[in-house]
């Protein structure tokens, strides 16, 4: 069984663009393009991890990082914050219980290599 990934990001072609690498891979992929969607969705699919960006409308990424983490339910899946605003928020992130902090743009290998570091060698998609 592949891990479930969520991808909550608000701007269309990033996610699309995660998407396409993540399922590519053999992931099993949900969306959210807003923090309501991102926490019932979370609730509803019960994730493996989830590619968080910070900047989303209604509930604000970080709102939705600590809600997450701190749900018993749910305080076991794992989230990588995904951010163009650089390092600034990175103490901030892994405080909240962040497992991984990830700058856009980058490459769909640098992708790849963080979602596989996040969810160790028992988690990752099948080889094909």
């Amino acid at each position: 069984m592949s891990a479930r990934i969520l991808i909550v990001e608000d701007h269309p072609t990033m996610r699309e663009a995660m998407r396409l690498v993540l399922e590519g891979e053999g992931f099993d992929i949900d969306e959210a393009s807003d923090g309501d969607q991102a926490l019932a969705a979370v609730q509803a699919e019960r994730p493996d991890l989830v590619l968080l960006d910070m900047s989303i409308p209604g509930i604000s990424g970080p709102d939705v990082l600590a809600a997450v983490k701190k749900d018993p339910d749910n305080s076991q899946v794992r989230v990588i914050v995904v951010t163009a605003t650089g390092e600034e928020g990175r103490a901030a992130a892994m405080a909240s219980g962040a497992d991984h902090y990830f700058t856009k743009p980058f490459s769909p290998i640098a992708l790849l290599q963080a979602v596989e570091e996040v969810l160790g060698p028992g988690d990752e998609a099948p080889a094909e």
